[in-house]
C-alpha cells in the first residue's frame, strides 16, 4: 500500500473509530480486577464455598486466556469487525447476567460467558487497529493508546468498582458494561471498517479445542500450585497442559490452515515482544493484587480510598505509553524495551525499600516508576507484534499477545504472591510462635482474629511487619525477572533498527 493510501486513511473517521475500539480494550482488562473491591459484598449476597468463591474469581481468567489464539484466528477468516460486535453483544449479554445473578453457579456460568466474549473483543480490537492504521508511526500511536486502555484497565477497575459500591449495589459493577457495548455495537459499523484475512481457509477446531484445555490446564495448574501446592490435580493438569500444548504445536507446523503461524516465532521481534508482554504482565498483576491488599490492610483504607491513591501508577502508564510512541521512531527497539524493562525493574526495587510505617508516597511512587517502564515495554512489543505478523494473520497475532498476557498475570500472581505468602507465613511464626490458624496465614485472617486475641496489638503488628515483609520480597524477586528479561530483550533485538517496528 502507498503511502498516500495510508494517509488518506487516517482521516478523522479512523480516529473516532480507534476511540471507540477502545472501549472494550479497557472493559475487557478492567473486568479482571473489578472483583478486588467487589469481592465482601459478593460473598455476602450469594454466600459462596470456598471453592465456589475461587472459581467464581478465577473462571473468567481461565477461559479469556485459552479462547484468545482461536478467537483471533476466527476473526482472520470471519471477519474481525463482525466478530467484534457479535462480541460486544455477548459480553452485554453475560454482564446482566452477573448482575443478577441469584446463586454462586449462576455467577460462576456468568463469568465463563463473559470470557468467552471478552475472548472474541481483545483480539479483535487490536487487529483491526492494524489494518486501519497502515502507515507505521500512525499505527504506533494508535496502539500506545490501545496499549494505555488495555493495560490501564486493571488499574481502572478496582477504581471504578470502589466508586460505584459506595453509592450502589455489587451488581452496579457489571452493569455499567452495558451502555458501552451499546454504544459499540451502534456506532463500530459506521466507524470502523471490516477487515479478514485473505481466502477462504478452513477452521482448524481439533487444534482450538487442543489449545484451549491446554491453556486452561497451565492457568488452573498455577492457580492450584498457589493454593495447595504442588499436589496431585496440579502436577496433572501441569502434565495435560504441556501435554496438549505440544500436540497443538506440531498440529500447527502441518495443519493446511493454522490457527497459529508458529514460523512467527523465529523472527527475534515477534519473540521478544511475546516475552516483554508476558514480563510487564506478570509485574502489574503480581504487585497490584499485593498492593491494594497493603493499602487495604496495613495502612487501613477503604475499597475507595486505595483506589484512588492507585491513580498515579494509572497515569505512569499513560507517559510511557506515550513516550514509547514517540521514541519508537528514533531508537532502536532492543534499547527502548530493555530500557523500559529496567526501569521497571527500578521500580519494583522502590518497592522493596518499603516499611509498614513509611508514607504511601513511597510505594505509590515505586510502584508508578513500574507502570511506566511497562507502559514503554507494552508498547513497543504490541507495535512489533503487528508489524511482525503478515495482514492475513494480524488477529492471531494479537490474539498470541494477549494470552502471553494473561499467562504473565496468572504468573505473576502465581508467583509473587506464592513469595509474599511464603514470608508472611515465617515472620508471623517467628514474631508470635503461639499464632495459629486464620491469622497465621494471611494478613486479613489477622485482622479478623485480632479483636479475639490475647494482644490484639502485638498480633497486628507482628501480621503487617510480616505483611510487608512478603511485598518487598515479592518486589526484590520481580525486580530480578525484570532485569533479567531486559538482557535477554536486548540481545535478541540487538539487530533490529528503529524502522523495524514499521
Amino acid at each position: 500500500m502507498s503511502t498516500a493510501t495510508s494517509e488518506s486513511r487516517a482521516t478523522a473517521r479512523t480516529w473516532v473509530g480507534l476511540a471507540l475500539l477502545l472501549i472494550p480494550a479497557l472493559l475487557v482488562s478492567m473486568d479482571l480486577s473489578v472483583l478486588f473491591v467487589a469481592a465482601p459484598a459478593i460473598t455476602e449476597a450469594l454466600a459462596p464455598t470456598s471453592a465456589q468463591w475461587l472459581w467464581m474469581m478465577d473462571i473468567y481468567g481461565f477461559v479469556l486466556a485459552g479462547l484468545l489464539v482461536t478467537m483471533g484466528a476466527l476473526g482472520d477468516r470471519i471477519g474481525r469487525r463482525k466478530l467484534l460486535l457479535g462480541g460486544a453483544l455477548l459480553f452485554g449479554a453475560a454482564s446482566a447476567l452477573l448482575s443478577l445473578a441469584p446463586t454462586a453457579e449462576l455467577f460462576i456460568a456468568g463469568r465463563a460467558l463473559l470470557g468467552v466474549a471478552g475472548a472474541t473483543l481483545a483480539p479483535s480490537t487490536l487487529s483491526l487497529i492494524r489494518d486501519m492504521f497502515t502507515d507505521p508511526r500512525r499505527r504506533s500511536t494508535a496502539v500506545a493508546a490501545w496499549t494505555t486502555a488495555f493495560t490501564g484497565g486493571a488499574v481502572a477497575g478496582p477504581i471504578l468498582g470502589g466508586a460505584l459500591l459506595e453509592f450502589f449495589p455489587w451488581g452496579s459493577v457489571f452493569l455499567v458494561n452495558l451502555p458501552f457495548m451499546a454504544l459499540l455495537v451502534a456506532a463500530a459499523p459506521f466507524l470502523v471498517p471490516e477487515s479478514r484475512g485473505s481466502g477462504a481457509a478452513g477452521f482448524d477446531l481439533p487444534g482450538a479445542a487442543a489449545s484451549l484445555v491446554g491453556v486452561l490446564g497451565l492457568v488452573y495448574a498455577l492457580k492450584r500450585f498457589t493454593e495447595h501446592g504442588a499436589d496431585v490435580w496440579g502436577l496433572a493438569a501441569l502434565a495435560g497442559g504441556v501435554l496438549l500444548l505440544a500436540l497443538f504445536v506440531l498440529r500447527q507446523r502441518r495443519a493446511a490452515h493454522p490457527l497459529m503461524d508458529i514460523t512467527l516465532f523465529s523472527r527475534p521481534a515477534f519473540t521478544a515482544a511475546v516475552g516483554g508482554n508476558t514480563a510487564v504482565a506478570f509485574a502489574t498483576a503480581g504487585l497490584g493484587l499485593l498492593t491494594l491488599t497493603f493499602l487495604q490492610t496495613v495502612h487501613g483504607l477503604g475499597p475507595l480510598q486505595a483506589a484512588l491513591w492507585s491513580l498515579p501508577t494509572m497515569a505512569g502508564t499513560v507517559l510511557g505509553a506515550v513516550l514509547a510512541g514517540t521514541l519508537s521512531a528514533r531508537v532502536r527497539p532492543g534499547l527502548l524495551m530493555a530500557a523500559g524493562l529496567l526501569v521497571g525493574a527500578g521500580g519494583f526495587a522502590v518497592v522493596g525499600t518499603v516499611e509498614p510505617h513509611d508514607p504511601l508516597t513511597l510505594i505509590i511512587g515505586g510502584y508508578t516508576l513500574l507502570t511506566f517502564g511497562i507502559g514503554i515495554v507494552a508498547t513497543l512489543a504490541n507495535t512489533l507484534v503487528l508489524a511482525a505478523a503478515p495482514p492475513e494473520r494480524a488477529g492471531s497475532a494479537a490474539g498470541v499477545a494477549e494470552t502471553s498476557s494473561e499467562f504473565g498475570a496468572a504468573l505473576g500472581i502465581a508467583v509473587l504472591g506464592t513469595v509474599a505468602a511464603a514470608a508472611y507465613r515465617t515472620g508471623v511464626r517467628e514474631a508470635l510462635p503461639q499464632v495459629d490458624g486464620a491469622a497465621a496465614e494471611t494478613v486479613a485472617g489477622a485482622l479478623s482474629e485480632a479483636p479475639r486475641a490475647a494482644d490484639p496489638a502485638a498480633l497486628l503488628e507482628a501480621a503487617f511487619t510480616a505483611y510487608t515483609d512478603g511485598l518487598t520480597t515479592a518486589a526484590l524477586t520481580g525486580a530480578a525477572v525484570l532485569a533479567v528479561v531486559a538482557l535477554l530483550a536486548a540481545v535478541a533485538l540487538r539487530g533490529l533498527r528503529p524502522e523495524a517496528s514499521e
